[in-house]
């Protein structure tokens, strides 16, 4: 990330997100989850209002998403990845696998975020998507060893990454 709207982007909506897995970590978690999964979520809409009043004070400034066709290979990856998460989620629901449509979105996430690295001159994706595909392999056998849902685990796994990476492009678009 070169630019300050991009960083701002990123945490706003990396923050986003963030809060949204901690809510779905929320389907039925361990009791002693609950507060922090509560908190974290708030503070991820914290990041992301920050991250979209920062985006908005620098508008006008540059974006790799300016770059020549770096919008349209945004869109085909990101389409092929709602394509991918639904197809999957459809599957896994018709199938009677609800329980592993968390892990397998998470999965499509992390995946995804290796080609948008490079319309979006992101080196911090690579860890995230790391990261993210790690939480979706581990997530249901920890789920499964703790007796709860891999909601849970991959919610609270993803929701981490996510808000990490959404501080971390915080920080760097203060430092622009």
């Amino acid at each position: 990330m070169n630019h300050v709207r991009d960083a701002a982007m990123t945490a706003l909506i990396f923050g986003f997100f963030a809060s949204a897995w901690f809510g779905w970590a929320q389907e039925a978690p361990p009791q002693a989850w609950k507060k922090r999964l509560g908190l974290a979520g708030g503070v991820s809409i914290l990041v992301s209002v920050i991250g979209g009043i920062l985006a908005w004070q620098h508008w006008s400034d540059g974006s790799a998403l300016s770059e020549p066709g770096a919008m349209r290979r945004y869109g085909i990856i990101v389409g092929i990845e709602l394509v991918a998460a639904a197809g999957g989620a459809l599957v896994l629901g018709l199938r009677g696998k609800r329980e592993l449509i968390a892990p397998w979105v998470c999965l499509v996430v992390g995946v995804h975020f290796i080609p948008l690295a490079g319309p979006l001159q992101s080196p911090i994706l690579f860890p995230l998507a790391v990261a993210m595909t790690l939480v979706a392999a581990g997530a249901t056998p920890l789920a499964r060893r703790r007796g709860i849902p891999p909601s849970a685990t991959t919610g609270a796994g993803a929701g981490i990454s996510l808000l990490a990476c959404a501080l971390a492009a915080l920080v760097y678009a203060f430092t622009l």
